[in-house]
């Protein structure tokens, strides 16, 4: 299983159903919530390509995006084999 990463914040809803998601799939993630750990925005911001809302996910090396696109790898069934690695 790749590793999972998530920046957070604690009121973006986003970032709950994102969690939520990869909670329900039985994944373990790391979540950096970039209100208790502001200064990881710009490591944020250069893994992401400068995206600058949260959340960012990324499964190993791999940004996935946000949580819409999170959702649509999982719709189109492509989630669970990048997951895999």
């Amino acid at each position: 299983m790749q590793p999972v990463e998530i920046y957070t914040s604690p009121l973006c809803g986003f970032c709950h159903a994102a969690k939520r998601l990869l909670t329900q799939k039985g994944v373990s993630f790391s979540e950096i919530d970039l209100r208790k750990q502001p200064e990881k925005r710009q490591e944020m911001l250069g893994r992401s390509a400068g995206r600058h809302t949260v959340p960012q996910i990324f499964v190993g090396d791999t940004h996935v995006g946000g949580c819409d696109e999170l959702y649509a790898l999982e719709q189109a069934g492509r989630l669970d084999p990048l997951l895999q690695g």
